[in-house]
């Protein structure tokens, strides 16, 4: 049974006097709403709880720009967040500052920004005008209230010779299966971006050993998802994440509904019925990232593969591989094998229009690879890319959610890789709870072939394993894959020169306990101009 909650006490002391008609943006700075604002009455909004409990957070930094990000939530796992004082939900006016120093005594960009209740009252601010490759700080000011400060970093200007980049890749944190240790390492390795590949949050609980409880059902409602997201940003060590670098995001199946392919949910309910609930997540996701305006959803979907540059260095592309994709193959098959989501080989495998990320999306990536004169070009993405079977073969046993379910398509990309002639293509993915290193080959499911790209695949911050014989079978029957093991939790580190690309597994000793330390576990490099991996 979905868990209901009744509204909170009234957090948030302000009168109709105290509400300002409008915000005056300044400087070239935009935030979510394209009106223009100004003040007409003086007056101060008293909080009694902590406006900005959900932190602060910046993301999709570029040459000369950065996305700031923070939600007005004094009750934070309520559905409005606390923010509705009466019968009317309030715009409340937030300023932002950006300064060169942490102590803001040299600040360079403010302004004001409109929280606005049908975005939950979260604030995207668009700052532009900024020097490349260097670090500032920012906070938030609303009412008599002020946020913590984070730390953002902006990128080397293009075509900017640049000889180091390193980033931390993370994915799926199921709030209930620990604590989220490895954000603690995170921050000490100073990375200068984060890339999240999906499973930001979790909408229905599992697992067993639980250390600590969503208290609430499966989300499906948007409040459902607001307060979902709340929960996981209250987490200390996450907010400290967010505060101290910018972050990349994509999404996988639990930021909305398990095993969901484009408009079919898990359990088949009517299109109307889920897309309702898929725009819900959508709206949810997007309020609690640090996003560009341009990634708002519409009533047709969001707007959420982008692509970034690290001057000469590297390309990233963001992929979405869940919002297009066709349904699953041998579906059917797969529940009356009771391996829910493995099939054997099917007709349905090889349809062509079967796709993982639309044809518009394909054409995007095709293009951005084509143009690319970087010297390292990453996709980051959620899913296993690799080829993998469960079984010996010819027999064919694979998770039909993965790209080895969607064959035709794993073929396109491959294809693309190598056609393209782009320099030096890395996968990062996440999803599977393992650590994985693999490569991706031209004929995807033949070892023989040429390799296209190295795969580096982050096991989960939190979230429990599969059993660790499927991940020795992937290495039993699946030449192309060096390692896979899912016995620890963490993230990879990544280091990326001119002529290495390196991915160490940073195992965490323990997520039943509040801190942990932490080890390297494993390190894959791959050279520049030789593509597949090696163990360093």
């Amino acid at each position: 049974m979905r868990h209901s909650r009744k509204p909170h006490a009234q957090s948030l002391l302000i009168t109709r006097r105290h509400v300002l008609q409008g915000i005056a943006a300044t400087g070239s700075a935009f935030a979510l709403s394209s009106c223009s604002w100004s003040p007409r009455e003086s007056g101060i909004l008293r909080f009694r709880d902590d406006p900005f409990s959900l932190g602060v957070a910046s993301g999709y930094p570029l040459s000369n720009a950065v996305v700031l990000w923070t939600r007005l939530a004094p009750e934070p796992l309520a559905p409005d967040g606390g923010m509705s004082p009466g019968t009317s939900p309030t715009i409340v006016p937030v300023t932002w500052e950006i300064a060169e120093d942490e102590h803001f005594r040299k600040t360079v960009r403010k302004g004001v920004a409109p929280a606005e209740p049908a975005w939950g009252h979260s604030v995207h601010v668009e700052v532009d005008g900024l020097k490349p490759a260097r670090d500032y700080w920012y906070r938030f000011t609303a009412g008599d209230a002020r946020s913590a400060t984070g730390r953002t970093r902006t990128t080397p200007a293009p075509g900017t010779l640049v000889d180091h980049v390193r980033i931390a890749v993370a994915s799926c944190q199921e709030y209930e299966h620990g604590y989220y240790t490895a954000y603690q390492q995170m921050i000490r390795d100073d990375p200068d971006l984060v890339i999240h590949v999906g499973d930001y949050i979790y909408e229905l609980g599992w697992g067993k050993d639980l250390v600590r409880s969503h208290a609430s059902g499966e989300c499906l409602s948007l409040g459902d998802y607001r307060a979902r997201h709340a929960l996981y940003r209250s987490d200390a060590d996450l907010a400290r994440a967010h505060a101290a670098a910018p972050w990349l995001v994509t999404w996988d199946d639990h930021d909305v509904d398990n095993d969901y392919a484009g408009s079919v949910s898990e359990q088949g309910d009517p299109a109307e019925v889920f897309l309702a609930r898929r725009a819900a997540a959508y709206q949810a996701f997007y309020e609690h990232m640090p996003m560009p305006k341009r990634a708002a959803p519409t009533a047709t979907g969001m707007q959420l593969y982008m692509s970034r540059s690290y001057g000469d260095l590297l390309n990233l592309y963001m992929l979405d591989g869940r919002q297009y994709r066709s349904e699953r193959a041998c579906a059917d098959q797969g529940r009356q094998r009771k391996k829910r989501s493995r099939a054997e080989w099917c007709p349905d495998f090889n349809d062509a229009d079967r796709t993982m990320l639309g044809a518009e999306q394909e054409k995007w990536l095709a293009g951005g690879l084509r143009q690319s004169t970087a010297r390292w070009n990453v996709l980051g993405q959620a899913i296993v890319m690799s080829y993998t079977t469960e079984e010996a073969r010819p027999a064919r046993l694979h998770w039909i959610d993965g790209w080895s379910g969607y064959p035709v398509a794993q073929a396109r990309i491959a294809r693309e890789l190598h056609d393209s002639r782009v320099s030096n293509p890395v996968v990062f993915s996440g999803d599977v709870h393992a650590f994985m290193a693999a490569d991706l080959h031209l004929q995807p499911d033949d070892s023989e072939s040429p390799r296209v790209a190295g795969e580096l695949v982050t096991t989960s911050i939190t979230s429990e394993p599969p059993p660790e014989s499927v991940l020795e079978s992937h290495l039993r029957h699946n030449p192309n894959v060096h390692f896979a093991t899912g016995l620890a939790r963490g993230y990879v580190r990544i280091d990326v020169s001119p002529t290495l690309l390196r991915g160490d597994f940073i195992a965490m000793d323990t997520i039943t306990q509040p801190t942990s330390d932490s080890r390297v576990l494993a390190s894959f490099v791959q050279e520049a101009g030789i593509s597949g991996l090696k163990r360093a």
